[in-house]
């Protein structure tokens, strides 16, 4: 196994076929395939063991992307709105490395120690200038490090996940049909590319044969103006994207895309609220609730299509609730919820999710394997999944908020909030209390034009959920804090709310 004979496999059989377009600029799969030997070539001469980059989605990712794997040589997606100092850091555990950015920081990273920096620009020029000329030769060697995505490191230094070739061909061989798509398809990229939905998209859509459209910078305007400029069909987002895009959209009958077939989501958890008012948007596109980890490969359930009509057509509030799951486990993969001594826990059930299939890599450089004997890995995500086998997340396990001795999910207090006619967004933290020892507390953002008092929603939760669970503190902001992949930044409003620095 190896991710370039998915490449091989869409250049033989669809080479004259675009396979991705960035602005005026864009690549068939034969094109593509021979920039991927090109740059194979001058990886290896570079006597580099990492291929970083360290940019917006260009051509120059999907090239990357395949020629590292060419090479045989890991490659290194890095975030590229880290300051200076944090950079550094990741740069010093990666060198030797063949770096490419864009112009202004390769100058400033030219004389980096063990960094070998070149510009996109002249990267591209480089790789698209000379035809490779060679024979296709890589190795098939299944567990060779593909790629190394290094985590946020919210909780410490970053951590760099391992995701070996045999873990996200697995992946893609499990969930896509390859050369499935028609000529006309094209699918919107707008994940940044150190994100694993970012490289997942390219791999996947590069083995159904269908186009990729990248947009570098992320606006709610700019990606209608760009769907509908390139006819776009597909596209995946994550929640605060979406909910942008919606906001947009204010007072609009219909987002008016008639060629979009489809929307995956996923990232980070969706407001009920907002998914009714995509669907009523976009009455024409499916929509899927795709949830993964980088640990996973991607995406391992799957809300699809059948099942955002169910639920939203339904007046059985325990099959509307669908609409706020995750979905259910893809063929390849088991989940499990369990309880923190181990034990496996039944439906309904709250407790951390666990994951197991050939696509689990749950392996950090340098570090044992968090996967234990049996092969199951602890997302420390908790959740729990009903009888039909609905998986419910409700944010991290390390989240739970320990009041007098009793266990508290957030996201169960959050999803009642967010059922409050006036509240559009909703964040519930713990907080340090001298009697409990944590305090429930809360942070709001109301719909436009809503008005709502503390007693109220503190009455509301009463109303559905115990006493012990009413938040004690509730502060109403404009917007909530979330990373540009969609996820809440509960520390940051956790620090805010305890006074302290994240």
């Amino acid at each position: 196994m190896n991710l370039m004979m998915l490449l091989e496999m869409a250049a033989s059989g669809l080479g004259d076929r675009v396979a991705v377009t960035c602005g005026d600029e864009s690549l068939t799969y034969a094109e593509l395939f021979a920039a991927a030997g090109t740059a194979a070539e001058e990886f290896k001469k570079s006597n580099c063991k990492h291929i970083a980059l360290l940019d917006v989605s260009s051509l120059a990712i999907p090239i990357a992307l395949f020629g590292s794997a060419w090479a045989g040589i890991p490659y290194v997606p890095l975030n590229y709105r880290l300051t200076g100092s944090e950079l550094e850091a990741l740069l010093t555990r990666i060198d030797p490395a063949y770096l490419i950015t864009d112009g202004e920081r390769s100058g400033k990273l030219a004389h980096f120690p063990g960094i070998q920096s070149i510009a996109r620009e002249n990267y591209l020029g480089c790789v698209l200038r000379k035809p490779f000329a060679g024979e296709p030769s890589w190795s098939m060697d299944a567990d060779e490090i593909a790629i190394l995505l290094f985590t946020s490191g919210t909780t410490g230094a970053p951590k760099a996940a391992v995701i070996r070739h045999k873990h996200l061909v697995s992946y893609i061989l499990g969930s896509v049909e390859f050369a499935a798509a028609a000529s006309e398809d094209a699918v919107l990229v707008c994940v940044p590319p150190y994100h694993i939905a970012g490289t997942a998209a390219i791999v996947s859509s590069v083995y159904a044969g269908r186009r990729i459209v990248q947009l570098p910078s992320f606006s709610a305007e700019a990606w209608l103006d760009l769907a509908r400029k390139e006819k776009v069909t597909n596209a995946f987002l994550v929640p605060t994207m979406l909910a942008r895009i919606i906001d947009s959209l204010e007072g609009a009958a219909s987002a008016d895309l008639p060629h979009l077939r489809a929307i995956s989501y996923g990232g980070g958890k969706m407001p009920q609220s907002v998914i009714e008012r995509a669907m009523k948007l976009f009455p024409t596109t499916d929509f899927t609730n795709a949830y993964g980890l980088t640990e996973t490969s991607s995406t391992i359930t799957v809300l699809g299509p059948e099942d955002h009509r169910m639920a939203a057509q339904s007046d059985q509030p325990e099959i509307r609730r669908r609409l706020t799951s995750v979905g259910r486990a893809l063929p390849a993969v088991e989940i499990q919820i369990r309880d923190e001594e181990g034990n496996v826990l039944g439906p309904n059930q709250r407790g951390e999710i666990y994951v197991r299939g050939e696509q689990v890599s749950g392996e950090y450089l340098g570090r044992t394997s968090t996967v234990d004997k049996e092969g199951w890995f602890p997302t420390r995500d908790a959740g729990s999944v009903d009888a039909e086998g609905y998986v419910f997340l409700e944010g991290r396990a390390d989240d739970v908020i320990v009041r007098g001795g009793e266990n508290m999910s957030p996201g169960e207090i959050e999803d009642v909030l967010l059922e409050h006619e006036s509240v559009s967004d909703a964040a519930v933290v713990g907080i340090p209390d001298e009697q409990w020892g944590e305090a429930v507390a809360a942070v709001i953002v109301l719909k436009a034009n809503r008005k709502v008092s503390v007693e109220e929603l503190q009455e509301w939760v009463k109303k559905h959920l115990r006493s012990s669970r009413v938040p004690q503190c509730i502060e109403f902001r404009d917007e909530l804090p979330y990373n540009e992949t969609g996820k809440l930044l509960r520390r940051v409003v956790r620090a805010e709310l305890s006074g302290v620095k994240a």
